[in-house]
């Protein structure tokens, strides 16, 4: 008899040490989906003063740090309990109309930014090369009339917004403005494509320095784009 319930016991011990060990196993790989559904915010790829003297360390500073890292708190904050929560912003943007507005405003912001600093850098400047360079001149003619029509499209978006470069779904280039934090992958906006080189034309990213001189600033850019990027965006969407 004592052998009998010794022996019901262990069995007992043993099925509730296998059920902990499942609900473990059950446990780390919620984790682990939880984990990759996170959106992260990438470090900034170079220093605040890595850009001087066309950008400022200060605007930098405030701009990545203040601006950006508000974005991405608050895009974070929005998506929370959300059933969308984890999907990829490009899907999120596709069906922009579906999301409230603290999502669109907070993820474009959030994604903006990321495209931006990667299409600059401390080497930018110069041309850009291959495919890109060819689309660009049979596009628009040439570099100087793609950067003044690019320049153009940045000066005249009335208040805050951005300039951008984009391929269209027909793999060819177009320049485009949105307003605010919208950005031409999403369905709300007119002109939609691929972004692949965004001029962020907000105040703050340029008022410590420039004042007003919007011009200046969008003129002084072009010695910060970092072309090998902007090459590498043009060529992934042209062979997807």
């Amino acid at each position: 008899m004592k052998k009998s319930i010794l022996i019901l016991l262990v069995a007992m011990i043993v099925g509730l040490h296998q059920q902990l060990m499942a609900q473990a196993a059950i446990s780390a790989v919620t984790a682990t989906i939880q984990e990759a559904k996170k959106y992260e915010f990438a470090p900034l790829p170079y220093g605040y003063d890595a850009l001087e003297p066309h950008i400022d360390k200060l605007t930098m500073e405030i701009h990545y740090d203040r601006h950006h890292r508000a974005y991405y708190n608050n895009f974070v904050k929005a998506m929370d309990g959300h059933e969308s929560n984890g999907m990829q912003l490009v899907d999120i943007f596709a069906k922009m109309e579906a999301f409230p507005v603290s999502v669109r405003n907070n993820g474009g912001g959030y994604y903006n930014h990321e495209l931006f600093w990667s299409v600059m850098s401390p080497k930018g400047g110069g041309v850009p090369a291959g495919a890109l360079a060819e689309a660009i001149n049979a596009t628009f003619g040439s570099f100087d009339t793609f950067k003044s029509q690019m320049e153009a499209a940045g000066a005249t978006r009335f208040g805050s917004g951005w300039a951008w470069l984009s391929v269209s779904d027909e793999g060819k280039l177009f320049i485009s403005s949105t307003a605010n934090q919208d950005n031409p992958l999403m369905s709300v906006v007119e002109e939609r494509g691929m972004p692949i080189l965004g001029i962020d034309v907000w105040e703050h990213a340029y008022y410590l320095k420039y004042q007003n001189k919007r011009g200046s600033y969008l003129n002084a850019f072009w010695n910060v784009v970092n072309w090998e990027e902007v090459g590498r965006r043009y060529d992934k969407v042209m062979n997807r």
